[in-house]
């Protein structure tokens, strides 16, 4: 028996199955396994190429560019009429302007809405046709005090009430909306009134807004004194600070609604000029009114 021909074809059956599929194969086939792997990849980056070629073809667009410009110059229209009607009734541009104040200035202010008496120039400072701001020139309306006034007295009427021990935020929620709601109607008479009359006033409704707010200043007062006195304290401080909004109305208002001749003392004739101090008259003494009526029951 030959030992080398019986042993040579058990050496090649070993060496094919050890020279199998991972001797003939370097790398793995993956063909098989994901069919659509690669080209998914391929589609995932060909996506944004497509998405940005149409993005360009939308923009070198000539009618996709003229609908922008078009569309843009209609938003930029219609802005300008929003603010040119807005800026009609409250001109939201001059805000700056009526908060423009100091220390001085408030110290004085203060001072005047509760002494009036012996003020005499009340006429406001204009420099090159604009009214300075109200921190050179004490007779210009500002915005700053009747806000604080407004929040001031929320808080001293939330105390009065808890003194009372009749506090709940409902309730001061009512008394504020309420004062605010007055406040409203108010500057919505007097510029009714003053559509009515015809008076041609460089009056704004932020100083109307601005005038009928510094009447916060009293009731403060008069609620302080109540506090501290009770109500004999109450009535008088009230009084003299009724007395002081009325004078301090009647000087400031005659300059914008009444004539020249009227303004400087001089007496004139005339239906409309009786209807303009009758309407002076009217909105200086509505103050005292409202001082009273969103304060009295404060007190107890």
């Amino acid at each position: 028996m030959d030992y080398t021909g019986t042993q040579k074809p058990k050496m090649r059956l070993r060496n094919s199955s050890a020279d199998g599929p991972d001797a003939s194969q370097l790398f793995e086939d993956t063909s098989g396994v994901e069919p659509g792997s690669q080209t998914g990849y391929r589609n995932q980056q060909a996506a944004p190429q497509a998405g940005n070629f149409a993005g360009q073809a939308l923009l070198s667009d000539p009618m996709s560019n003229l609908a922008m410009a078009y569309g843009s110059s209609l938003a930029s229209q219609g802005r300008e009429m929003v603010d040119k009607n807005l800026d009609r009734f409250i001109p939201i541009s001059k805000l700056k302007y009526y908060f423009a104040v100091d220390t001085v200035y408030v110290g004085k202010k203060l001072g005047l809405l509760v002494f009036p008496y012996m003020h005499e120039n009340w006429e406001v400072s204009y420099q090159q046709d604009t009214p300075v701001a109200p921190r050179f020139d004490v007779n210009a309306p500002d915005l700053y005090i009747p806000a604080m006034g407004f929040i001031t007295y929320i808080l001293v009427a939330g105390l009065a009430l808890g003194t009372q021990n009749r506090f709940t935020p409902e309730l001061l929620g009512v008394q504020a909306s309420s004062a605010f709601v007055w406040l409203v109607m108010e500057v919505l008479a007097v510029l009714l009134s003053l559509y009515l009359v015809t008076v041609n006033t460089d009056l704004t409704t932020i100083d109307l807004l601005a005038f009928s707010g510094y009447k916060y200043v009293g009731m403060i007062v008069g609620l302080v004194a109540g506090l501290l006195f009770g109500r004999p304290g109450y009535y008088l401080s009230l009084l003299w600070c009724c007395a002081a909004i009325f004078v301090f109305m009647i000087r400031t208002l005659r300059l914008k609604l009444l004539s020249e001749a009227a303004a400087e003392g001089r007496l004139v004739r005339g239906a409309r000029n009786q209807l303009r101090m009758y309407l002076t008259m009217s909105i200086a003494a509505a103050q005292p009114i409202f001082m009273y009526w969103l304060t009295y029951h404060l007190i107890r």
